[in-house]
């Protein structure tokens, strides 16, 4: 059963036998005494997630799916003249998908944001979609996640911060960046790579290098920055914020999403909902406050 899943979800009911169509609207389907008019099967099709909807251009696949549903229908057929549809376990299984189809629907309706909202958030959200392209030479020390190399000395934080210093003088007076990160980098990841840390966006990095990294001036090697890591020299080689066309779909996806919490919230205000505690239980108690002075 599991061709019909799509269609089960959708909640699609069909009465009995349906009125003599229109030439302009022909029956293509027909099992039994129920028939399924053009209009009624491209309804159908609409009800399908778009990307398996694209792949019914192909007239096999079309042909399949018109087959399923005749195979659905013609079981649908046969539970009502056994009176299944009668029972009242069925009646609610109905009354749940027809709720979830109605509340999927109405989400759908109140949540999509408008071009003007879409572009609002991008306006007034661009440091969000910043992005910067940038190198590092990481010097750790005692106590550091990075593992030590082979015969290095472990370095204290003030000997760390020293040898940062020197390298950053050498690049000063002119030393190439990425051939000293691939020599004295403790980042075995990307020293080989001159310390490249590739594209990154905020929510990237810990806190202490992200706010150096798009605070630096572009082509500048910066002051060593501490983090857990030991002291980073950060090289920002380019930065840009993302196009609003590129973060259109994952803005659009956000305020779906908040729009849905806002109306379920709204409508929550307006209706009287109430709970038997007799039959459901208290319902738990909100979490204690933290003090935190």
């Amino acid at each position: 059963m599991k061709c019909f899943l799509p269609l089960l979800a959708a909640g699609l009911v069909f009465g009995q036998a349906a009125p003599p169509p229109a030439n302009s609207d022909p029956v293509v389907i027909t099992v039994g005494d129920q028939k399924i008019t053009r209009s009624q099967f491209e309804r159908i099709l609409s009800t399908i997630p778009q990307p398996q909807r694209a792949q019914l251009a192909n007239p096999v696949a079309r042909r399949k799916l018109a087959e399923n549903y005749a195979e659905l229908m013609l079981l649908a057929q046969e539970a009502r003249a056994r009176k299944i549809d009668q029972s009242e376990k069925v009646k609610a299984e109905i009354a749940l998908q027809t709720d979830r189809v109605l509340a999927s629907n109405v989400v759908e309706q109140l949540s999509e944001p408008t071009d003007g909202d879409e572009l609002a958030y991008y306006n007034s959200h661009k440091n969000e979609y910043e992005q910067v392209k940038a190198r590092h030479i990481l010097i750790r020390f005692k106590g550091s996640q990075v593992p030590l190399k082979k015969d290095e000395k472990d370095l204290t934080e003030e000997e760390a911060l020293a040898k940062a210093n020197e390298i950053r003088q050498k690049i000063l007076a002119g030393g190439d960046f990425s051939e000293l990160a691939k020599q004295e980098s403790d980042d075995a990841g990307n020293a080989d790579r001159g310390g490249d840390l590739g594209t990154f966006t905020r929510g990237r990095m810990v806190p202490e290098f992200e706010k150096a990294a798009f605070a630096a001036e572009i082509g500048k090697v910066t002051e060593p920055v501490k983090t857990k890591f030991g002291y980073h020299l950060i090289l920002v080689d380019s930065r840009e914020t993302k196009p609003f066309a590129e973060v259109r779909p994952q803005i659009e996806q956000k305020l779906k999403q908040d729009n849905t919490q806002k109306t379920i919230a709204d409508l929550k205000k307006k209706a009287a909902i109430t709970y038997d505690d007799a039959y459901f239980g208290a319902p738990p108690a909100p979490p204690a406050k933290q003090n935190l002075r």
